[in-house]
């Protein structure tokens, strides 16, 4: 039983997002939006602790989209020795409702966004025993992604 939307994005960490682009950009021939840089993200743990971490990251203009995120070493954002392949990003149109769902399959709730008390807000990374990570984001975020991160810059 399918709980959220279709799959959308799949997410990479890398150690340097503009050498990631030039390189994936060149192998697979992937044209991509512009950079988001933020440096204070406010996120909430698993646990429920606060954090405020930087976080770095871009979109390839075409479906599915490949997600590019800057490592941040002591994050859930790290490269590893294994894979960084990241998350499989899906779209959802009732985030609080399919991540406590999630959280019921046995796929814990990693990090999420927040407002004030008010949690998850816009995404949430859950981690099946596979040790899979999947990120439920907010269908009302589609829009704005839509319009900023998807399309390549105006040159």
């Amino acid at each position: 039983m399918t709980l959220v939307g279709r799959l959308y994005h799949v997410g990479i960490v890398v150690p340097d997002i503009e050498a990631a682009q030039a390189h994936l950009g060149e192998l697979l021939g992937i044209t991509w939006g512009p950079v988001l840089h933020v440096d204070a993200f406010d996120v909430r743990d698993g646990e429920g602790r606060d954090l405020v971490v930087p976080n770095t990251l871009c979109y390839s203009t075409d479906a599915p989209h490949v997600e590019l995120v800057q490592e941040v070493p002591g994050t859930v954002w790290e490269c590893n020795e294994h894979s960084n392949l990241h998350h499989i990003g899906v779209w959802s149109d009732a985030l609080p409702t399919d991540s406590a769902a999630y959280g019921e399959l046995r796929c814990p709730l990693q990090l999420c966004g927040h407002e004030g008390d008010t949690a998850p807000t816009q995404f949430a990374y859950h981690r099946d025993p596979l040790g899979v990570r999947i990120e439920l984001v907010d269908i009302a975020m589609k829009p704005m992604m839509e319009e900023f991160m998807f399309k390549a810059p105006v040159a």
